[in-house]
């Protein structure tokens, strides 16, 4: 995200609040009243800025860059009648949800582009379904340049029957996954496959609530495995795609593997914090993997990075181990990032992870870095 000084901010914001419309923006106006305050004071940290003024950070920000639906008039859905049509209406660019909604079929949103889904404080999008073909929350395949923000993702629990993740992106390009909850999927929480590319999560927590069901016909019993990146071996037409950044990302209580679980692609994990103590392994490297391990914080977890077979490059650099068992270490030399992105210390990591990850802001808005 592009850092701007307050005062900045406060120029832009105040300039254009009332032309501003449709961004779902609560208490705006009290945050730039509560910004002019802060800026007498000078204070310059950890600003909250519409959504006009946000850049999306790491791999999101290439190709172009991500804007979603931008300013456009949104529509807001409580039902799940209401959230599936706003979804497959390709008219409709910003989707504001509020309450909670039940799912009661997975929602497909495909071949579209320029859209934004955002969750009013509390929002939560909720299955019930453990069954291998009705799982799931939502698959997005197809698209390009979306925005997801500030959502609870809730599934029944890990069961291993080959069933869904909560959510899955197939063959997208230029995703912002933004201060979301992504929590007890079934097969798993976020997967991102088939060719996706320019893809950040940020300030987005990872975990498990609810105990994992045994005697799956995929035949772990333990199946609470949070995100997978490359869906086999032999996708082979991933192979220069799956470019993702986590930054700022928790793997909480709960996660057993997968943090990701990285085949193809160049993957830069930074500043993120993991502390499931019923971890196997957090990052596992698999075919042709290119991976940045930075500044991240692992405490209480077993096998902080799994070197598995094939893997291109895995280099850890500035990270914060604690209290963990199994490997450490990198292998060869990752790639460079493409990109400038802001960098905490990785002892500064657990408190500003633990503060902000999640659904935690108001709406459509987001934190500077």
């Amino acid at each position: 995200m592009k850092t701007k000084t307050k005062a900045a901010i406060l120029t832009v914001a105040l300039s254009s609040i009332f032309a501003l419309t449709g961004c779902g923006q609560e208490d705006l106006k009290t945050d730039f009243a509560n910004t002019a305050n802060e800026t007498k004071n000078e204070m310059a940290v950890n600003a909250i800025v519409p959504l006009a003024n946000c850049v999306a950070p790491g791999w999101a920000s290439q190709n172009g860059g991500t804007t979603g639906g931008g300013t456009a008039s949104e529509t807001t859905v409580s039902t799940y009648a209401q959230l599936k049509s706003a979804i497959e209406n390709t008219a409709v660019k910003v989707i504001k949800v509020t309450g909670t909604i039940t799912i009661t079929s997975r929602l497909s949103f495909q071949d579209q582009s320029g859209k934004t889904i955002y969750g009013a404080s509390g929002a939560k999008l909720v299955s019930t379904n453990q069954t291998k073909d009705g799982s799931g929350i939502i698959n997005i395949k197809r698209c390009n340049n979306i925005i997801i923000r500030n959502l609870i993702f809730e599934g029944p629990g890990a069961y291993d029957t080959d069933g869904w993740d909560n959510a899955i992106l197939d063959d997208c390009r230029n995703v912002w996954i933004d201060h979301c909850e992504f929590r007890d999927g079934v097969d798993g929480n976020f997967d991102i496959k088939n060719k996706s590319d320019f893809v950040t999560v940020s300030y987005t927590k990872f975990h498990y609530l609810k105990a994992p069901k045994p005697g799956g016909s995929g035949g772990t019993d333990d199946h609470r495995f949070s995100n997978l990146i490359g869906s086999s071996d032999g996708a082979t037409a991933d192979a220069g795609k799956l470019n993702v950044t986590f930054v700022r990302c928790w793997w909480g209580p709960g996660c057993r593997e997968r943090m990701p679980r990285v085949r193809y692609g160049k993957i830069h994990i930074l500043n993120s914090y993991f502390n499931s103590s019923v971890s196997n392994k957090c990052i596992a490297a698999g075919v042709q993997a290119n991976i940045l391990v930075e500044r991240n914080a692992f405490e209480n977890v077993k096998e902080p990075i799994n070197l598995m077979s094939g893997y291109t490059a895995v280099t850890q650099t500035g990270n914060s181990f604690v209290n963990v068992t199994g490997n450490t270490s990198g292998s060869g030399t990752a790639f460079t990032p493409p990109y400038s992105i802001s960098k905490l210390n990785a002892s500064d990591v657990k408190s500003d992870v633990t503060a902000k990850a999640g659904a935690t802001l108001s709406g459509n808005i987001c934190d500077t870095f």
